[in-house]
């Protein structure tokens, strides 16, 4: 049941058949008594509520009552509607519990994604019960065949994926650079209703403020000097399909308050022709910032950040999953193997040892990097730690991670950078390894496997 608030009865009318007429069943309240009244009486799987019932304007009236519902049933997504609609109002609302905030005259079909999308966040996702679904059981139900790896951060961002693909959620890719936050945001797209429509890539930190309505909204020929002729923005070609806005942290101010404005009434204008256009998108964006930072030094609109990131995956830094590093290598590798025709390329355990206990700060992508560059240098098919090092990687020893100063790691952490150190040191020899730290070998197997360091089984 979707229960609609507001004191006006034309909007709770046409509200209640335009709901009924897409299957849903409602209840509706004229204001705050009758709709609290109705949320005990029986949980709604939605609320649809107006911001005002008295002569303000504010929005205090909505506010106040949307805590009160979120009181009573903190887990019914509440979808703000008001003919009084501002940004700060807007900001509020997601502040204080709201789902999504529309705004009067409503479009029919985008308030029904709206609810869709709400309904379909709100229920359980696939592993929901029982044990958290593993690797395997991920890539029986998903299309996740271009993502590399098998440990539990990356395995609970995978199955956030799954989780919200299947919505029109919008979707905030937090990562540090190299992550793979494109595979993520290809993989939202592969498995959601619109996997059959375009999936639109668009880098915002190679496009300058003054190019920014041309490139995204596409011009008429003529309307401005260099027009020659039509072009399409990137928005059109997106239409029906997903656009993935990389970089969103580099986007200037200017351009952010165009970007909102498109993302809010999901229209927008051709340069140099007037007549608005509607859009039916998925909007999936990626930075490698702290958004929430810039939001308070004021270099991001905070309503742009709320619009954004109203499912947001954080992908962890290839540093925080080593024992995927030879997963990685071994899948490049066969990649190579195509590639340069070296059919009979390897790597041995001491390379792989030696590549886990690197910083890689640039994470994935300077991996793949260091395997090419290493295949190119080598003049055999087995790789060893002095190819790596010869193509340009370093010393062996690897440095700290950003911001691993003394003090500021647990002991564990010492512990286990100490092994990647003595392990890539010896070559893999754990022999030499448990005598340089001082263990049995039983003692250094147990805290191999207690970190996630890849080491060959005794004979």
């Amino acid at each position: 049941m979707i229960l609609i608030v507001d004191d006006d009865l034309a909007v709770r009318t046409s509200l209640g058949l335009l709901l009924k007429q897409a299957g849903y069943a409602t209840r509706a309240a004229d204001g705050p008594a009758g709709a609290l009244a109705a949320v005990r009486a029986e949980t709604p799987a939605l609320v649809l509520l107006d911001m005002n019932f008295s002569r303000a304007t504010t929005g205090d009236d909505g506010l106040a009552l949307l805590r009160e519902i979120k009181a009573l049933a903190p887990l019914v997504p509440v979808v703000l509607i008001t003919g009084w609609g501002s940004i700060a109002l807007a900001v509020a609302g997601m502040k204080a519990g709201a789902a999504e905030f529309v705004t009067k005259p409503w479009h029919n079909d985008a308030l029904l994604q709206t609810i869709g999308t709400a309904l379909a966040l709100r229920g359980p996702g696939p592993a929901a019960e029982g044990a958290p679904a593993g690797r395997r059981a991920l890539d029986k139900q998903f299309a996740l065949s271009d993502i590399v790896g098998e440990d539990e951060r990356l395995l609970a961002v995978l199955r956030q994926v799954g989780q919200v693909a299947a919505t029109d959620a919008s979707v905030l890719i937090e990562g540090e650079s190299g992550t793979g936050k494109e595979l993520i945001a290809e993989a939202l797209h592969q498995n959601s209703r619109r996997r059959g429509q375009p999936f639109v890539k668009v880098n915002l930190g190679g496009i300058s403020s003054s190019l920014f309505e041309s490139e995204l909204f596409g011009h008429r020929r003529g309307a401005f000097t260099d027009a020659k002729a039509d072009r399409v923005g990137r928005f059109e070609l997106a239409n029906g399909g997903t656009i993935f806005l990389d970089e969103i942290g580099e986007l200037e101010l200017a351009s952010q308050v165009k970007l909102l404005r498109v993302l809010q009434d999901r229209t927008y204008e051709v340069l140099g022709d007037s007549k608005p256009r509607r859009l039916d998108l998925r909007v999936v964006a990626a930075t490698n910032k702290n958004l929430a930072e810039l939001v308070a030094q004021g270099r991001f609109r905070e309503d742009l950040f709320y619009r954004l990131n109203l499912i947001t995956l954080r992908l962890p830094a290839l540093r925080e999953r080593p024992h995927d590093v030879p997963l990685l290598v071994r899948h490049f590798l066969a990649q190579l193997r195509a590639t340069y025709q070296r059919p009979g390329l390897r790597v041995g355990a001491p390379a792989l040892h030696w590549l886990q206990a690197q910083p890689l700060p640039g994470n994935i992508r300077e991996l793949k990097n260091l395997v090419e560059r290493a295949v190119l240098v080598s003049g055999h098919d087995e790789l060893t730690p002095a190819d790596f090092q010869q193509s340009g990687a370093g010393a062996p020893a690897p440095a700290p991670a950003p911001g691993a100063v003394p003090g500021t790691l647990t002991l564990d952490q010492l512990e286990a950078q100490a092994i990647r150190q003595s392990v890539a040191h010896h070559q893999g020899n754990l022999s030499r390894v448990a005598k340089a730290l001082g263990l049995s070998r039983g003692a250094l197997y147990r805290r191999l496997d207690k970190y996630g360091i890849p080491y060959d089984e005794p004979a």
